[in-house]
C-alpha cells in the first residue's frame, strides 16, 4: 500500500453542490457530443432569459481529456442586448475519456463561484453550469481570447529569463489576491479542493500510470530520462507519494493556486500581462506548486540553473509587494518546497501525451535535469 494509502484524509463531497440554474431539468450531454446552435441558445437561455443562439459556426475543435470548441455564434435581440459575443469557447468533457475525475465540474464552480472574486485577470465568463448529482459533468462557456489581440501560451514558448520574471509578477499578483481570504476557506467554499487531499492530486500518478507507461516505450523519451528511473519507473510513484504527505504536514497560509501552472495554461495579452485560464486543477493551496511548475517549466535548463534562484527571490518579493504576509523565508523555500515540487512537474509530464496539445519532450528533460540538479529524488527518499 503507498504511503498516502495509509492516511487519507476525509475530504467534504464536493460532487452534490446544487447547481446554479434549477430549471434545467435534463442532464448535461456526456460521452461523444457536438453542440449544436438549438443546444447552445437553450443552455444560456436558463441565464439570459428569451436568447436564441440562431446560428453557430464550429471555429475549431480541439479534443483531449477536455472539449474545447471554438465557435462564432449570431444571437438574437436578446441575446445581443445581454452582450453575449459572437466568438465563444465551450469547454467541457466530450472525448469519451477521463469521466471518474472531477475536473470539468470543478472549472464550473470555480467560474461561477470565485473567480469575479479574483485580482488576477482570467477570461470572462459567460456561463457556468454542473451536474449536482454526482457525475462531475461541468460545462463553461467562455470569451473567445484571441479577440483581445494577445496569445496563447504554450510550453515551449520560450520566454527567457526577463519574460518569466514578468510572468512571475503576475502569478504573485493572482496567489496574494486572496491570500489568506475568508472566502476559500472549507466552510465558505466547501467545493474548493485543498491541494494534495484529493484523488485528482494525491492518486495523480496512478490515475495517469497508463500513459506512463506508454510513453516508457518511446525511445526518443527513455534518451532524456534519467537511468535510475528507466530502470525502477515506481520510483515517481514512491516520490510522489512523500511529496503528498509533505504538503499534507506543512503548515502554512493558504492562497487560491492555478495547480497545473505552465505557459499552455495563459494567455499573453497585447500590454504582455500573462491571463491564467485553465482552472481545471485549481485548488486552495500554498504558492510553491505553481511557482516550481511554471519557472521550471518555462526556462531553458542553462537558464534556470544560472537564474532559478534569483527568480525565486524575485517572485517572493512580487508576493510581498502585492500584500501577502507571513511568508516563509527565501532559504525554505529554495531547499525545502522548491525540491520537492520538482517531483509534481516530473509525475505531470511523464504522463504527457503530445496529442493533447502540449509537446512533452521539452518539459520532460528540464524536469528530470531540475530534479537531478536539486536532489529532488533524494530529498523525497527516492
Amino acid at each position: 500500500m503507498s504511503e498516502t494509502a495509509v492516511a487519507t484524509p476525509a475530504v467534504i463531497d464536493r460532487h452534490l453542490v446544487p447547481r446554479p440554474y434549477p430549471a434545467r431539468t435534463a442532464s448535461l450531454p456526456h460521452g461523444r457530443f457536438t453542440p449544436d446552435a438549438a443546444w447552445l441558445g437553450s443552455l444560456l437561455a436558463h441565464k439570459y432569459p428569451g436568447v436564441v443562439a440562431q446560428s453557430m459556426e464550429v471555429v475549431q475543435l480541439f479534443d483531449s481529456h477536455t472539449t474545447k470548441l471554438r465557435v462564432a455564434v449570431d444571437w438574437n435581440e436578446a441575446g445581443q442586448a445581454a452582450g453575449l459575443p459572437r466568438n465563444l469557447c465551450i469547454k467541457s468533457n466530450w472525448s469519451g475519456m477521463f469521466d471518474d475525475v472531477d475536473i470539468h465540474a470543478l472549472e464550473a464552480r470555480f467560474y461561477h463561484f470565485l473567480t469575479d472574486k479574483l485580482t488576477a485577470n482570467t477570461a470572462t465568463c459567460y456561463y457556468a453550469d454542473w451536474d449536482d448529482d454526482g457525475s462531475a459533468r461541468g460545462v463553461i462557456v467562455l470569451e473567445g481570447l484571441s479577440d483581445r489581440g494577445g496569445k496563447f501560451g504554450h510550453s515551449t514558448q520560450h520566454a527567457g529569463v526577463d519574460g518569466v520574471a514578468s510572468a512571475l509578477a503576475d502569478l504573485a499578483k493572482l496567489h496574494a489576491g486572496l491570500w489568506e481570504s475568508p472566502v476559500i476557506t472549507p466552510e465558505a467554499a466547501p467545493w474548493l479542493p485543498t491541494s494534495m487531499a484529493v484523488p485528482v492530486d494525491y492518486d495523480q500518478v496512478r490515475i495517469m500510470w497508463h500513459w506512463i507507461e506508454e510513453n516508457l516505450k518511446d525511445p526518443n523519451f527513455r534518451a532524456i530520462a534519467p537511468r535510475h528511473y528507466l530502470d525502477d519507473a515506481r520510483r515517481v510513484e514512491r516520490a510522489y507519494d512523500r511529496l503528498v504527505t509533505f504538503e499534507r504536514a506543512f503548515d502554512a497560509p493558504y492562497c487560491i493556486i492555478l495547480g497545473d501552472c505552465h505557459q499552455g495554461n495563459t494567455y499573453i495579452q497585447p500590454d504582455g500581462e500573462r491571463m491564467w485560464v485553465d482552472w481545471q486543477l485549481g485548488r486552495r493551496g500554498r504558492p510553491w506548486r505553481d511557482l516550481t511548475y511554471f519557472t521550471v517549466g518555462s526556462l531553458t535548463i542553462e537558464e534556470r540553473r544560472q537564474n532559478h534562484r534569483d527568480l525565486i527571490a524575485h517572485y517572493r518579493d512580487c508576493l510581498i509587494r502585492e500584500g501577502a504576509t507571513n511568508i516563509i523565508d527565501l532559504d525554505t523555500i529554495w531547499n525545502e518546497q522548491v525540491p520537492r515540487w520538482v517531483m509534481y512537474g516530473i509525475q505531470a509530464w511523464v504522463a504527457n501525451m503530445d496529442h493533447w496539445g502540449q509537446n512533452g519532450l521539452p518539459m520532460n528533460e528540464r524536469f528530470f535535469a531540475a530534479g537531478e540538479d536539486l536532489g529532488s529524488w533524494k530529498l523525497l527518499g527516492e
